[in-house]
């Protein structure tokens, strides 16, 4: 007789939740262990150990992922802008403003805002050709110009 009958299910299965014996026995000894080790890294630490001591403060004091920086760049609001800010950008750094570093990640920013104004064009070009192409099947307008008045 085989295992399974074709078009009934297998059966329930393990229930939702339920977890494995060896991940639980592990977890427990972790749990005892943690704050055992804890305690001996700190006494380390506070004996003089660097390494102890790096370990402890590696987990109480967050890195810093980077620096705040002002720079007096011009509104970006269209490409015109976008090269005065770009310029800004390179001077600050050629100047020791700011790092190389810096400099690419707010270059990085500027190009993004460049996408989104070339967006944006794009779309009015596209509104303004599909006016004219209503206008043009209506008999009403000058016919299809490119690029647009």
């Amino acid at each position: 007789m085989p295992r399974f009958e074709k078009g009934k299910p297998p059966g329930p299965g393990r229930p939702p939740g339920l977890r494995n014996k060896i991940t639980l026995m592990l977890e427990k000894l972790a749990n005892e262990g943690t704050e055992k080790v804890l305690c001996s890294v700190l006494d380390k630490a506070a004996k003089g150990d660097m390494y102890a001591a790096a370990i402890v403060l590696a987990r109480t004091w967050p890195r810093r992922r980077g620096r705040s920086i002002t720079l007096d760049l011009p509104p970006v609001a269209d490409t015109a802008s976008l090269v005065a800010a770009q310029a800004a950008v390179i001077a600050a750094m050629a100047s020791g403003e700011i790092t190389p570093e810096e400099a690419q990640s707010i270059a990085a920013l500027l190009e993004a805002q460049r996408r989104t104004i070339e967006t944006h064009d794009h779309a009015l070009q596209i509104e303004e050709l599909k006016v004219q192409m209503k206008e043009r099947q209506a008999g009403r307008g000058p016919g299809f110009e490119w690029p647009p008045a």
